[in-house]
This record gives structure tokens, sequence and C-alpha cells, in this order.
């Protein structure tokens, strides 16, 4: 089995060290995870429940966040004990038909969770700026560049930016609370839970979604195998404590924001008979006891640097699920770029045909649909930490079991209830509903059936023994090799000093035996459109350096002919090889990267994409 995050695996040591030191050097995963937490989304879903309900949500926000500190627990056990992420261990537990839906409604999870990092981008360049919302979501696409600076940069510089970026975050909120000092005894009254229905359990259901991100069990899983940890008994029951405390410790400052700005939003807005306030934009107000007229710039800031935070998290999470669940890996800036552009979509929709006051209810709504798809994170998360023959001694305890199956039946409940009030509302105020009946309700029941499929499939194949897909295959027995005989051998060549080296390397594979053919492409502007019938200067100065090669190659006794292509030099180089047998291909690397990859083209990995055979690589 591949490893989770491969290019970080067990990159961060732990061993040699005791006390603080051997504390701090397990600090991270769960402060990378408590960025979900803090970010716009989060804040979007607060301001609306406090606004709208005063005080009377904080439970739900309480419930929520213990609710993410047992299950980030077992996310976090999942990663050490079995060194396997949640789309992984799904990979292994469930057979292949089903892993596709379940990408698919992580990699919507994650869409949505972007969405809410795009809007609340553009709402902080609005503020800072005056930059138009429109032109602010189309400015996010280009965060792909600080995600490949940090990756490049290791796993610690990562946490410390993530970390850094979303101090500012709390501090103003917690300071503005004090501050403010809101009526506690009010405060203390939200704690009791109190019935929802309706738009309180529209929002409830947001602030669930917003806390218990189900990316984030997926990339907890991974986090915690950047500690290379010793894998015994003693060692990995030494990683779970570490582990827990650090967990503990950033979803309950987390969880002391977001109730900060809840109760924040009561005490401006809802107190004042504003109760219908979901629009960020409004919340920098909060900040003006502070910092009088700076709080716009502030909290823009503030807003910019946790929606970046949770872009970074994000991205990681993705190519968690993609490579877990799929087994396929592709470079980090497409996948971050698909995912952002199927954000902004969305987002472009919304303020084209709504206006920019919509985009408060999309927040929402983003963090809704986060909720929805917890259950398929959730319920699979607690299959495997219960799993004995798997996890040994450190499956779970049956009184964390309860809480655990206590936790998913709570949000699975209530995730019903809102489809189904919803659903009946929709088919109450249409007068042509035939669409629900056509359309939403088989996506219901095909969502409801594979839940069920999840829920009970490790029930019933238990006694059966885990399979490992290995994303490589596994390894062939190597016994006596027969030696390769090369034929037809191709050069390109550019009439460069690395063709010598090139030329050399070729003769040392086929000896005399073999046919050496001297490949160059014309890629004049004359040669792309005429190819064959350009004559130009060029064409013949290249076919009599080709010549000089074969003479060359004749008086040391090889034999050769020359081939000349014309127009893109990928597709010329294949055609040639293919209609003259071409068995092996031996070119030189051209030494840039980067950007001049960009600007030249790669045509080395071109040619090795369009043609069968073996290509040597000379430097």
């Amino acid at each position: 089995m591949e490893n989770s995050l491969g290019e970080v695996h067990s990159t961060i040591k732990t061993s040699g060290k005791t006390g603080w030191r051997k504390l701090l050097s397990f600090i991270g995963p769960a402060y990378l995870v408590s960025v979900g937490y803090m970010d716009p989304g989060n804040w979007a879903t607060d301001i609306a429940g406090g606004s709208q309900f005063g005080y009377k949500l904080i439970w739900v926000l309480l419930m929520s966040n213990l609710i993410a500190l047992l299950l980030q627990s077992l996310s976090a056990r999942l990663g050490i004990v079995r060194g396997l992420d949640l789309a992984q261990a799904s990979r292994n537990a469930y057979p292949r038909w089903a892993n596709y839906p379940l990408f698919a409604l992580a990699q919507i999870a994650i869409i949505a969770c972007d969405l809410a990092e795009v809007i609340g981008m553009a709402i902080g360049l609005q503020l800072l700026f005056g930059l138009p919302l429109i032109f602010g979501i189309s400015i996010t696409i280009f965060d792909t560049i600080l995600l490949m600076f940090l990756l490049n940069k290791g796993m610690r510089t990562m946490e410390s930016f993530i970390v850094s970026m979303v101090f500012i975050v709390g501090l103003s909120f917690l300071a503005e609370m004090f501050i403010v000092q809101p009526n506690f005894h009010e405060v203390m009254k939200g704690f009791e839970p109190s019935f929802l229905s309706g738009n309180s359990l529209y929002i409830a259901i947001g602030i669930i979604g917003a806390t218990v991100m189900p990316h984030n069990l997926y990339l907890h899983s991974s986090l915690v195998q950047t500690r290379k940890i010793e894998r015994t008994p003693e060692g990995i029951q030494e990683s779970l404590k570490f582990n827990l405390i650090d967990t503990s410790v950033a979803l309950n400052l987390a969880f002391l924001v977001n109730a900060a700005i809840l109760i924040l939003s009561a005490a401006a807005f809802f107190k004042n008979g504003f109760h219908q306030v979901a629009e960020i934009q409004d919340a920098h107000k909060l900040l003006q006891n502070i910092f009088g007229s700076l709080a716009p710039a502030l909290f823009a800031i503030a807003l910019i640097a946790a929606g970046q935070s949770s872009t970074v998290t994000g991205t990681l999470a993705g190519q968690i699920v993609m490579e877990g669940h799929l087994n396929l890996r592709i470079q980090p800036w497409i996948r971050r770029l698909l995912t952002r552009l199927m954000a902004i979509i969305p987002a472009f929709f919304t303020i084209l045909y709504f206006g920019e006051g919509a985009l408060g209810g999309l927040l929402v709504l983003s963090q809704v649909v986060l909720s929805l798809q917890l259950g398929f994170a959730v319920i699979p998360l607690i299959h495997f930490n219960s799993d004995k023959k798997l996890m040994g001694q450190f499956a779970i305890k049956l009184w964390v079991k309860i809480l655990a199956w206590l936790s998913a039946a709570i949000i699975v409940t209530l995730n019903i209830k809102l489809i189904f009030e919803e659903v009946s509302t929709w088919i109450k105020v249409s007068d042509n509903n035939w669409w629900i009946f056509i359309f939403v309700l088989p996506v219901i029941l095909g969502t409801i059936f594979l839940l069920l499929y999840v829920s009970f499939h490790p029930l019933i194949s238990r006694g059966q023994t885990e399979t490992f897909n290995a994303p490589h295959g596994q390894a062939l027995e190597i016994s006596d090799l027969e030696g390769v005989v090369y034929s037809n051998i191709g050069i390109p060549v550019d009439f460069s000093i690395h063709d010598k080296n090139t030329i050399r390397n070729a003769l040392i594979q086929g000896g005399k035996n073999a046919k050496y053919y001297l490949i160059h492409i014309v890629e004049t502007a004359g040669a792309t459109y005429h190819g064959e019938k350009v004559l130009d200067f060029e064409t013949k100065s290249d076919f009599d350096n080709l010549q000089k090669y074969k003479l060359n190659l004749e008086k040391l006794g090889y034999e050769a002919d020359v081939l000349i292509g014309y127009g893109r030099t990928a597709k010329a180089i294949s055609r040639l090889v293919r209609v003259n047998n071409v068995d092996l291909l031996v070119m030189a690397a051209h030494g840039h990267k980067g950007l001049k990859d960009i600007i030249f083209g790669t045509t080395l990995d071109s040619v090795r994409h369009k043609v069968k055979i073996p290509v040597l690589i000379v430097r």
C-alpha cells in the first residue's frame, strides 16, 4: 500500500525527545485540521445563527465540537495504528463500485468547502480594496501558486504558516467578546438543548457541517502519518496520547473562536432587532469596538488568512481522497485548479443571477452540503476503529463505540429530517413538481441505499480477510532473463553539444549489429504548414548536418540512415518511429525546467507518451 501523502510521510522525527520537546514534535496535524473550523463557512453559519436565534444555538455549536473531537481522535487513531488514511481504508473494505460514489461525495464536500473559501477571499478583497465580488472570485484561481510553494517547503513550514495565519482570527474575536461583555446568564441558557425545525434546523445543520467537516476526517488520518514513530505497542500508545492532546487543544480553541463569533453576532444584531443578518460583509462591525475605522481592513485580512489556510488543507484532503478511493494520482496543481473552478462556477452563477447579496445564503448552503456528506465518512470510520481483527489492542472501547454511533445517529437523523422538510416544502410551493419525482427522489433513494450499504457491509464481510489494493500491483518473480536485442535504434538530434553523448549511448545499446536512424525535426513556420514541400535554408542545412553524422558513423563501421520530420516535434518523432519500425529511442534531456518547460515545451515527456517502445533518456 502506497503511503498517504507520500511526499511528506514520516518526515518529522519524534524519537530521541522527551517532555515538552516530545509533545511539540507531535503538535501540528490537529491545528491544520482546526483551520477548517475557523474558515469563512463557519463565520457565515455562526453569524446567521446568532443574528436569527440569539444564543439559542450555542448548544448545537458545543455538541458539534464534542462530536468533532471524538471523530477527529478516531481519525488520528486509524492513521497511527493502521498506517492508512480513511480513503485508503475504505478502498480496502468496500468493493470498487462503492468507492466511486464515496469519492464523488467526498469531492463534493471538498468543493463545498472550497466554495466558502472562494467567497470569503472575495469578500476580504472587497473590504480591503473595494474590488467587486465577481472580480475577487476570479482572482482566487491564482492561489494554486501559494500551495505549490508551501508543499515544496515541507510539512513544518506549512503548519507554521497556517497556524500563524489563523492566529489573528482567534485573537481578534476572543478579545472582542471580553470587551463587549454580553449577558453571560443568557449565554449559559443557550447551552440548554432546544427543539430544532424549519430555519433553526437548517442553520443547525450548517453549524454541524461547518464544524464536523467530512474532509477533515480524511485529512487528519493522513497528517498524523507525517510523524515518524516507533511501530511498537508502546510507541503507538505514546503517539495516540500526544495526538489526543494535540486534537483536544486545537479543537477547543476553535470552539472558543466560533462561540465568540456567534455570541458577538447575537449581541450586536439579534439584540438590536437585526434578525436576518447572514452577510459576512457586515461582520466586520463586530470588531469596531477594538480597532475603530481599521476594523474592515483587519477583518478582511483575517478573512483572507482563514480562507487561504483552509484552501491549503482542502487541497491536501482532495489529494488524499483521490489517491485513496480511486488509486489515482495527478499533478497537485491540476487537481487544485479543477477543484477551484468547480467552486467558482456556482459563485459566479449566484452573483450573475441573484446578485451579490445572495452569497451569504450560498455560504450557509455550502456548509449544509458538508453535513449531508458526513455519514458517508463517519460510519466507515467507526467501523474501522471498532474492528479488533485489524486494530488489535487499539480497537476502541465499548463506551467510545456507543458515543461514536450516537454521534453518527444524531448527524444522520438531523440530515434526514432536513431533507424531508425541504422536499415537502418544494412539493407544496411548486405548481409543476414533476421534476422532484423524476430527478430529486431517485437521487435521494440512491443515496439512502449507499448509506445503508456502507453501514452494514463491514458487518456482513467481517469474517473475510481484508485485501490491500497495492497501487502499483504486486512484485513479480524474477528468474533468468533473456538478453534484449535492438535492431532499429532511433536517435533524435538537434546539432547541439548533447548529440555526441546521445549517439555514444545509442551505439552502446545496439553495437554494430543494429541500424541507427538519425532523426531531426524541422520546426520552422514553413515546415509546419508545408511539411515535406518546404525547401527553406534551415531544412537544407539540417539535412546536410544529418549526412555528416551518417558518414561519421559509417566510417566507424555502423549502419546509419537519416530521417527528417516536419512541424510539431513530438508528433513528428512518434510518426517516424512508427513508420520505420524503430524498437528503441535514445534521446537527450533538454536540461531546462520550470518556466522554460511552459515556454519551450517538454518534448521528451510528450514523445514518451506517444510511442510504445522503450525510451532511453541521456543527460
